[in-house]
């Protein structure tokens, strides 16, 4: 579990780090550099799923040695087959990672959104919907194993 006070923002307590992969974690279905260790770090006190299209047909091979659940979505409707999943969860307890147009609804939903936005860009709802927008994988990661940052940026 991951516990964080923040002024203005509110108590939050999240068990689960929900993300994208493609334009997310990866880039042209490479993982990048840096994911792989912080994903582990990090699920030592989240839960950690992966939801994708995969559109370069790489995920579970990229992600092999992460201790994270891949989930390959198939068929139409993405953006709403992640908001279901964020739901399903319990959307209090979730922070999400995305940046295309079908994380949209997902980044919403959690409780703490990060539109990250790498080399294929970030979809101009995906940044709406986020509660945080960067510029790195790493630093979407870092928030979580560095608290006083994600507490700077959403305080009121």
């Amino acid at each position: 579990m991951f516990e964080l006070d923040i002024p203005g923002f509110g108590a939050i307590k999240l068990k689960y780090l929900v993300s994208d992969f493609t334009g997310t974690l990866s880039v042209d279905g490479t993982l990048l550099s840096g994911a792989k260790e912080r994903l582990n770090k990090i699920s030592e006190f989240l839960d950690v799923y992966i939801l994708t299209a995969d559109t370069f047909g790489m995920a579970k091979a990229e992600l092999r040695g992460i201790n994270c659940e891949v989930r390959i979505l198939e068929g139409e409707d993405h953006d709403i087959k992640k908001e279901e999943f964020v739901r399903n969860l319990g959307p209090e307890a979730v922070i999400a990672l995305g940046n295309g147009n079908n994380d949209r609804k997902m980044l919403k939903a959690a409780k703490i959104g990060i539109a990250i936005c790498l080399k294929e860009g970030c979809a101009a709802d995906a940044c709406s919907s986020a509660d945080i927008l960067v510029l790195s994988t790493v630093d979407a990661l870092d928030l979580l194993l560095n608290p006083k940052r994600m507490k700077a940026t959403l305080r009121f």
